[in-house]
């Protein structure tokens, strides 16, 4: 088993590796590019589309719905204990890293819902799908088709690690290091709250979503703003320290090892993606589902998925963990955050390990869209039963179990889903560019 674990971490190292970092980043710039940064300037947009009335399409989930169904699965332990463990590896730096990833990242989120829409179509039960299965298979050909094949594999097997077992085990810890709940009594509750949801399939989980995630959100963001405003005084040498750290070696200081400002880029870009999932090619498929005729207009919105959760939740957590100077406390993960929140709020140990809880189960929803259509692009909607019932099985498994391994194959799994989709993007990007600039011109005449 040892040999195994030693294949996998160099595995690992190789998919998130340089080559896997610059081809995120690069295509997400050469996207911003071409798009004459687009994504940034019409961020206004994107929030006025998101709250307007939704418009009349086919799909069976209202856009707002869509987007907050993908970021039920994009906010989770990533925003918490992943911006803790970037800036404990690669130093406040990182935190500015993470941003550039997200800037450019929004190019590459908008794309990725774009393609979904355009080239989605309906399965047997008369339901929208879509995602990098879908638009390598229809936008491609033929030619392509395994390349399909192989992001399905990846994204079924991921999901049951990066979106089910890590996260029961994430909710049990917090629970049981904060509230003294066991991890068995956890298992069991997470098995029952997420069978009955999944029992409705997409429509309950964007109803549930959209109604916990909003709420979840703003929660953990004021608290966060209480930790910030009783350390206000400390903000702006926090936003020099995160500045000049992004360009400089951090230098070993109370708990902190130091870190080389290759670290500030890589664990920065590394968790940056990880946690907002750009270019995986996992929120797509959540997209395709929403009620609209347009890619464009679902691309927008689908863009502020990034935004909001680097630029505004991961902030968020980096900031309080920067301003308090718990940074070089030695502490990491989840201890981390918590530790920066404790020092401006009584209990804020317990306020984090509630978000954390909260954050992964609905991050377990989200997932279990993601791999329930992975597994019905490769074998048919008959899969759909037999997968939910293993999804839900997974969970008090994950929820008992040391999960270092499952973490680890996981996490491979995760990088090896974003090459196939990556191609897919690169190749497709004419058409993303000729929609857009078809959008935008008869938006013009009709104004």
């Amino acid at each position: 088993m040892e040999w195994v674990s030693n294949l996998l971490t160099a595995i690992n190292g190789v998919v998130w590796g340089v080559p896997m970092l610059v081809g995120i980043l690069g295509l997400g710039l050469y996207l911003q590019l071409r798009m004459g940064f687009m994504p940034i300037r019409k961020l206004g947009t994107g929030f006025k589309l998101l709250f307007s009335k939704a418009e009349a399409g086919s799909g069976e989930i209202s856009p707002f719905n869509a987007l907050m169904t993908s970021l039920a699965a994009t906010i989770g332990t990533g925003n918490i204990a992943g911006v803790a463990t970037a800036i404990f590896l690669g130093g406040p730096g990182a935190l500015f890293w993470m941003w550039m990833t997200a800037l450019v990242g929004m190019a590459t989120k908008y794309a990725e819902a774009v393609c979904a829409v355009n080239f989605r179509e309906k399965d047997d039960l008369g339901n929208h799908v879509g995602g990098p299965m879908y638009y390598i298979k229809n936008g491609l050909g033929e030619k392509w088709a395994w390349l399909g094949v192989a992001f399905a594999i990846f994204g079924g097997l991921a999901g049951f690690g990066i979106g089910n077992t890590v996260q029961a085990n994430s909710v049990a810890d917090a629970l049981s290091s904060s509230f003294g709940i066991s991890h068995t009594a956890t298992g069991i509750v997470i098995m029952v709250l997420v069978g009955l949801v999944l029992i409705g399939g997409i429509r309950w989980i964007s109803e549930v979503a959209g109604k916990l995630v909003p709420l979840m959100t703003v929660a953990y963001f004021v608290a966060g703003i209480v930790v910030l405003g009783a350390n206000a005084t400390a903000l702006p040498s926090a936003f020099g320290t995160i500045f000049e750290h992004a360009f400089t070696p951090t230098a070993a200081q109370g708990g902190f090892a130091g870190a080389a400002v290759w670290m500030a880029i890589r664990f920065g870009v590394a968790r940056g993606v990880f946690s907002n999932e750009a270019g995986l090619g996992s929120a797509p498929i959540a997209h395709a589902a929403a009620k609209t005729d347009n890619p464009v207009r679902q691309g927008l919105i689908a863009m502020l998925g990034t935004f909001i959760d680097t630029i505004i939740v991961c902030s968020i957590t980096g900031l309080a963990i920067v301003v308090t100077g718990t940074w070089t406390s030695g502490e990491t993960g989840a201890s981390l955050t918590a530790l920066a929140f404790s020092t401006a709020i009584p209990g804020g140990e317990y306020i984090v390990s509630l978000a954390l809880a909260i954050f992964a189960f609905t991050t377990i929803l989200g997932w279990s869209f993601y791999g329930e259509k992975c597994v019905q692009f490769l074998f048919g909607v008959k899969a759909i039963l037999p997968f939910r019932v293993l999804w839900v099985l997974a969970l008090p498994i994950g929820a008992t179990q040391s999960l270092e391994f499952i973490w680890l194959l996981a996490d491979t799994l995760n990088a090896m889903m974003a090459i196939p989709n990556l191609i897919a993007l690169a190749l497709l990007s004419p058409v993303v560019f000729k929609l857009t600039k078809l959008y935008f011109t008869e938006q013009k005449a009709k104004k």
